[in-house]
């Protein structure tokens, strides 16, 4: 469920604000162009993948970022990095044979 909820750019921008600090359905709405309804409906995918938390203070219903489940987000894009991390590290080796015969060349001109 964590996937799909952080599939949509507009969800991960509402996490990307909610991780500055709390802030109502408003606030959250402020910068798209949508309405407060479809905001909702956004937090709502975002509450049931257990993201998004909604708090109650007197008329303010603050919305906080549950950061809990992007841990087992940030286990699964390990592998893949470690693995970009290695195919990186073999370019910038393989890069740093072809530099001296770079230099070979331009000598011979």
């Amino acid at each position: 469920m964590t996937f799909s909820a952080l599939a949509d750019p507009t969800r991960r921008a509402i996490l990307a604000r909610l991780a500055l600090g709390e802030a109502s359905v408003s606030e959250l709405a402020e910068p798209f162009d949508m309405s407060l309804v479809a905001v909702s409906k956004h937090l709502k995918v975002l509450e049931n993948a257990g993201l998004v938390s909604k708090g109650r203070q007197a008329q303010w219903r603050p919305c906080r970022l549950e950061a809990g489940p992007l841990r087992g987000v940030d286990d699964w894009l390990d592998t893949y990095r470690r693995f970009w991390s290695e195919s990186l590290d073999r370019l910038e080796a393989y890069a740093a044979t072809l530099k001296p015969r770079r230099n070979e060349d331009e000598g011979k001109k």
